[in-house]
């Protein structure tokens, strides 16, 4: 975040504030925490990672990163529909630990609210595209190892998902 401040910002003056409070709260971090959201910000494929001779590792957003970083609103998250629908169904199934309820709950506010149909307490549909939605969710909870998205072309309930969908 301070990174992207910075690209935007023109001042010198504002450069000096924003690195004072990025020294400010780099203090107040967890290593371990931050390892672990580094390895997740690099699986997802955000980031990019060198390193370099002499020990220390460069980490750069990578195109994907950067649009996401530009791209997503919380507040705003919608999934945009086709012109024709692919015939596929979304399916997003999680298993978050009680420790995570808020997250898990966020998680379930969430897609209620972008249009997914809860077919079970842990397990969401769609009919369109939504990966990048749901990757964005996943790693603003940082759950990612606890929710699964599965691309679905038949289910039993087809019928009542396409009429609820408007995709009769």
């Amino acid at each position: 975040g301070s990174g992207l401040a910075l690209s935007f910002s023109r001042s010198p003056q504002t450069y000096l504030k924003i690195i004072e409070a990025t020294t400010e709260e780099w203090k107040k971090i967890n290593r371990h925490s931050l390892r672990k959201a580094i390895k997740s910000l690099y699986v997802s494929k955000l980031v990019s990672w060198v390193d370099n001779s002499d020990g220390s590792i460069t980490l750069t957003l990578t195109e994907k990163g950067k649009n996401k970083s530009l791209t997503y609103n919380l507040d705003n998250l919608k999934i945009d529909k086709p012109k024709k629908w692919d015939k596929k169904w979304r399916v997003i199934i999680f298993d978050i630990p009680e420790s995570y309820r808020k997250a898990r709950d966020a998680l379930r506010d969430h897609f209620k609210q972008i249009g997914f149909y809860e077919l079970q307490k842990s397990v969401f549909i769609h009919p369109y595209p939504c990966n990048e939605v749901v990757d964005f969710l996943v790693e603003f909870y940082n759950i990612r190892k606890n929710v699964r998205q599965i691309l679905a072309e038949d289910l039993d309930n087809s019928l009542d998902l396409k009429d609820r969908f408007g995709l009769t």
